[in-house]
């Protein structure tokens, strides 16, 4: 693992002003194992390009003369007050960015008091990252085969403080990422999944043949017959409210509500699933169509502005969430990088939010959009 060295970070840190800032800082930090499974995308990478691409595209047109002050981006989400509608997207194995791994991660979002998302996949204890985090954590589900061992990673996790269970509806298999399987990607010897049975030893060991690691385990871990009378099994599990992420057709936000759900993610997965789908702003405007407020719906995806944040509640996000910037931040300073690039973000949506004429969040709607994109 090729972590920058203390004077190296710092010198990386100093002009770092843009989230683009540090992508570029994060590729001097990063081993190719590391960097390759962070960054890549599935097939083509065409959905991993038009994510952010799919931004740029969307025109916003500003009010003026609006009286807007400093404007507030504070928001809730499921009831839960944050200060900015930016919560952190559950990544994997974030020991590779950083020996802190996801307790970083959780400082970070205790720093921009926000919410964090957990994955499945973690190289930190669920217990360690509520600790760290002293405050809301969701737990990310993947469904294993083994329907006890996800009872009781649902059941661990309430106990550990968890306030919402977001359920990865898109992954009956792992996508075909290219880079990883060409690299022959393991996951270090050094770290484990301290969540999961076996502590995800398999993943430390190289396949036979061109293959990932990862496809490898979760071609035997992971559930690929996963229905929606699963939700309804896991539904019954526990009292915490459900979050389905993964979902881009209508149709499915609307079964989404009928099983239980109390918010959707629009997500394509960060472009690693199936190639050529909607980037998740594109599939965004069709889904709040279709819940017709009935749960709250959050994007993720591409998001690399604060403009970007804008554009997602103008459309009718509830919140977005943010993944590879904060590994990029982690990787570059640990803790502080990930709270530099949330605050970046957050400052950015500031300015965005006084140069569009919205003093809050609520002020944030349609008329901010061209028509037509």
């Amino acid at each position: 693992m090729a972590l920058c060295d203390r004077l190296a970070r710092e010198a990386l840190v100093a002009d770092r002003i843009t989230l683009d800032d540090y992508t570029a800082a994060a590729a001097d930090c990063l081993d190719d194992n590391a960097l390759g499974y962070y960054a890549a995308g599935a097939d083509d990478q065409r959905t991993l390009a038009d994510n952010v691409a799919a931004y740029a595209r969307i025109k916003l047109l500003p009010r003026v003369l609006r009286e807007v002050g400093t404007p507030d981006p504070a928001a809730s989400v499921l009831d839960t007050p944050v200060a900015m509608p930016v919560m952190v997207a559950p990544m994997a194995m974030q020991g590779m960015a950083h020996p802190d791994g996801e307790a970083a991660t959780a400082r970070a979002a205790q720093a921009a008091d926000t919410i964090m998302v957990l994955s499945t996949i973690s190289n930190t204890t669920i217990e360690d990252v509520v600790a760290a985090r002293q405050g809301p954590v969701w737990f990310q589900l993947y469904v294993y085969r083994d329907r006890e061992a996800s009872a009781a990673l649902v059941k661990r996790a309430a106990a550990a403080g968890c306030s919402a269970l977001v359920i990865t509806v898109d992954a009956p298999v792992i996508g075909q990422r290219e880079y990883d399987i060409r690299n022959r990607f393991t996951m270090p010897a050094s770290l484990s999944l301290p969540n999961v049975a076996d502590a995800g030893a398999p993943m430390t060991l190289a396949s036979e043949g061109p293959q990932s690691a990862l496809n490898a385990y979760a071609h035997h871990q992971l559930d690929p017959t996963l229905g929606w009378a699963d939700i309804d099994w896991l539904r019954g599990l526990t009292d915490l409210p459900i979050v389905l992420k993964g979902v881009l057709h209508p149709e499915d936000a609307r079964l989404a509500i009928a099983h239980g759900a109390s918010g959707i993610i629009v997500s394509n997965h960060g472009g690693r699933q199936l190639d050529t789908v909607p980037a998740s702003i594109d599939a965004l405007p069709a889904i709040v169509d279709a819940v017709a407020g009935e749960c709250e719906v959050y994007v993720d995806g591409g998001i690399r502005r604060g403009t970007d944040v804008l554009k997602a509640l103008a459309l009718g996000a509830r919140a977005v969430l943010v993944g590879r910037p904060i590994l990029w931040g982690l990787a570059v300073d640990g803790s502080d990088g990930a709270a530099h690039v949330l605050s970046i973000l957050r400052s950015e949506l500031v300015r965005a939010m006084a140069l569009a004429g919205c003093p809050s969040c609520a002020d944030i709607g349609p008329d901010l959009i061209v028509s037509g994109g």
